[in-house]
This record gives structure tokens, C-alpha cells and sequence, in this order.
């Protein structure tokens, strides 16, 4: 399943079918009788400008920011482990005609990045939303990104700090391309950021239910690190390992021994990718194994409210809140809804 957005005009295209009418735009006359795009990735005079994004939680966020002013496609399939996706060769075509491509960073997408720095056209530019959010001495490593392997725990948008950050940069880097509509840009930003801030006060307030020592997460995938630092969870484990294989027996033995001495109520699995590895530690700890999360696949039908970034993390932290014994409705009364206006602005 792709990215994309339904709306009444604001639209992220599914990238199948999208290529061509993206050529179009992209080499096709344009005003003043010139061919191809402004350099620097700036939008021509009456052109829309068109923009990549790689994993589906930060579609959802650009799309917000860019409403109905840009085309937004969206690379990488929901449902795919994003640390191992490796692009067709079709989308170097698509790369080569947007005028930006905003991808996660933090080394999370390099043959995406790879393909989309050898095919760019002049002037279009790779921008590292999660590279530029978090300075170097924040970098998180761990069990599944060891700082030995130089890797760092690149999952900074299930913070909500962090995702209202990747919108501020986007937003700045849209005007800068397209300065007729900066002040569009800013204002869905401002609204992005108060709809963030009520989401993090909605998460505080589910969060202070849960019980004394309850706060502790062990998941198929280390996607939370970032989200614990900030709220005051303890991730006490994730059993895919760095090479992203399964732990070896002696590793199981010693994740159900930590299960059994925290004391947790629950462990997380995944929705998409599913564990009889984690399955198995919660039968042997004695513990319920709740397989729902996500981390970049997103919740509801495509065109949807929960088919979102905000849809996801609502859908998340109210999982982890029920499963660990807390009262999760504050989290469950929150609105879901889109900022750009008079748009409907889900990927799909």
C-alpha cells in the first residue's frame, strides 16, 4: 500500500501512474516558454512544486504542511521494513523530476537516498528531516542500533517533539521554494503545532494513569527510544537485533528472565510484521502479547482521519496505555483531524 492523499484538491499521488504526470509537469513548457524546472528546486511562476517522501508517517506530515499547494508521492510501501527497502528502478524516473525529495534520515533510507542523489535534476535537493532535528550528542544507540555500527536509533517522528519539528522544517523549505505561498506553509504549520501540542497533553494525561513501575516497553522493533527519553518510559528491550534477524536462543532466554523480573503486564508485537519470537517470551513470562503496533504503517482505510501520522500515534500510545493497565481516555477523546484548510489531507 502507498503513500498518498485524498482531498478536494490537495492530493499525495500514488506512485504508480504518478511518473508520467509528473514528467509532464516537470519538462513540459512552462511560463515563459522555458523547459524544465527553476534551479535551486523552486517552484516556476504557476507551477506546483513537486515533492518525494519516503516512509509513510512522514508523508503524512509534509502533506499537512504542503496541503493543496504541491504534489506530494510517496516512495516506500507502508508495510515494508524501511531500514532494508530497496527502490525499483522505476523510481529513479520520478526522482529525477521532483523538485524535492524529504526523506527520514539518520541513515534510515540510504538506497533511497542513494538513488534519489544520482538521479535528481539541477537544483532539486535530498533534505534530512531527522538529521536536521536532533543534534549529534541527542543520537540514541542501543540494543538494535549499537553506536559500534555508527547507526543511530533514526525513529525520532513517534516522538511528537520531533514530528513537530520535521513540520517546521519542511514548512521553512517550502516557503523557501515557493515564496508565494510561504505564508500558507507557516499557517498549516502553526496549526500542525497546536494540534501536536494538545496530542502531547492528551499522552501526558493517559500516561499518569498507568501504574507506579508499569512505563516499560519490550516491542518486535526498536522504534520507541526517542518517545521513552521524553515521556519517561523504560524500553526494556526489542527483540530484533541489529542485523534485524531474529535473537538467538540464548538472547530469548535472557528477554523472558527481564520479562518475568520487571514485572510488566504486557509486551508489543507487530500488526505488520508478526513474532512467534515474541509470542513465545510472552506464553513463557506469563505476560499478554499485544501484536498491533506500528511504527510506520498506518491505521484505517486509505482517506480516513486515523490514516495519519496523528492517527498512528494515537493509535499506539492508546494500545500501550489499555495494555499496561492505564486509563487511555483522554488519549481516545482526542480529535483527530487535518489542518490544512477545507482539505482532507491522508495518505493513502
Amino acid at each position: 500500500m502507498m503513500g498518498g492523499v485524498s482531498g478536494r484538491h490537495g492530493r499525495v499521488a500514488v506512485l504508480i501512474g504518478t511518473v508520467c504526470a509528473l514528467l509532464a509537469v516537470a519538462c513540459g513548457p512552462q511560463p515563459g516558454g522555458q523547459e524544465g524546472g527553476q534551479a535551486g528546486g523552486a517552484a516556476t511562476e504557476g507551477a506546483r512544486l513537486q515533492i518525494a517522501t519516503t516512509v509513510a508517517p512522514i508523508t503524512s506530515i509534509v502533506a499537512n504542511i504542503a496541503g493543496d499547494r504541491a504534489d506530494v508521492t510517496g516512495i516506500v510501501p507502508e508495510g515494508t521494513n524501511s531500514h532494508t527497502f530497496e527502490p525499483q528502478p522505476s523510481v529513479a524516473e520520478l526522482l529525477s523530476v521532483v523538485d524535492v525529495v524529504y526523506i527520514n534520515g539518520l541513515e534510515l533510507e540510504e538506497p533511497t537516498k542513494e538513488l534519489a542523489e544520482a538521479n535528481l535534476k539541477e537544483g532539486a535537493e535530498v533534505v534530512e528531516l531527522g538529521t536536521l532535528s536532533i543534534p549529534e550528542e541527542e543520537y540514541l544507540y542501543d540494543f538494535s542500533f549499537p553506536e559500534e555500527d555508527g547507526k543511530p536509533n533514526p525513529h525520532l517522528w513517534t516522538d511528537p517533539r520531533y514530528a513537530k519539528e520535521y513540520a517546521r522544517i519542511v514548512a521553512d523549505d517550502l516557503a523557501a521554494r515557493d515564496p508565494a505561498n510561504a505564508g500558507y506553509y507557516q499557517g498549516n504549520f502553526d496549526s500542525f503545532a497546536e494540534l501536536v501540542d494538545g496530542f502531547d497533553a492528551a499522552m501526558r494525561e493517559a500516561f499518569a494513569t498507568i501504574p507506579e513501575g508499569q512505563r516499560k516497553l519490550l516491542t518486535y522493533h526498536d522504534a520507541y527510544a526517542y518517545f521513552a527519553q521524553d515521556y519517561g518510559w523504560e524500553v526494556i528491550g526489542a527483540i530484533q537485533v541489529s542485523s534485524f534477524e531474529d535473537p538467538t536462543p540464548r538472547e530469548v532466554a535472557d528477554l523472558i528472565a527481564q520479562v518475568e523480573a520487571e514485572g510488566v503486564p504486557a509486551i508489543f508485537g507487530s500488526e505488520v510484521f508478526p513474532s512467534p519470537v515474541l509470542e513465545q517470551i510472552g506464553r513463557e513470562a506469563g505476560v499478554e502479547y499485544v501484536d498491533v503496533l506500528r511504527d510506520d504503517d498506518l491505521p484505517g482505510e486509505p482517506g480516513a482521519l486515523e490514516h495519519s501520522w496523528l492517527g498512528l500515534m494515537r493509535f499506539d500510545y492508546i494500545t500501550m496505555t489499555e495494555a499496561l493497565g492505564g486509563d487511555a481516555s483522554a488519549l481516545e477523546a482526542f480529535e483527530l483531524r487535518n489542518v490544512a484548510p477545507d482539505e482532507a489531507v491522508y495518505p493513502q
